[in-house]
């Protein structure tokens, strides 16, 4: 089973096992860690689930495709070129994000 580790803005560390082919956003949210808002429930439409994806290899994500690029524009901490909405990542292996200080 994959797992997600989700770094809050404190340095905190939350790992959680993640069902293959599910949402970072959804993991998180079905877990009550705290920093994923959520808003839209994953329909790309709100920006609140904005997280900063921690990888060596950014090209074996997903693209970003122009809805998700178009929010981006909109997040509430500083976009940067690790920024995704964790609505839009599915889970396949294990990944690591970390949360910005603020998503509304």
């Amino acid at each position: 089973m994959p797992k997600i580790t989700y770094i809050l803005p404190d340095g905190l560390e939350t790992v959680l096992d993640a069902e293959p082919g599910t949402s970072v956003m959804r993991t998180a949210v079905s877990n009550g860690v705290p920093g994923i808002v959520a808003e839209c429930g994953g329909s790309a439409m709100c920006a609140t689930c904005h997280v900063y994806v921690e990888t060596e290899e950014p090209e074996a994500l997903p693209a970003v495709s122009d809805v998700e690029d178009e929010m981006l524009d909109c997040t509430a901490s500083e976009r940067c070129a690790n920024s995704r909405l964790s609505c839009q990542l599915q889970v396949l292996e294990d990944i690591t994000v970390r949360l910005p200080e603020t998503q509304i």
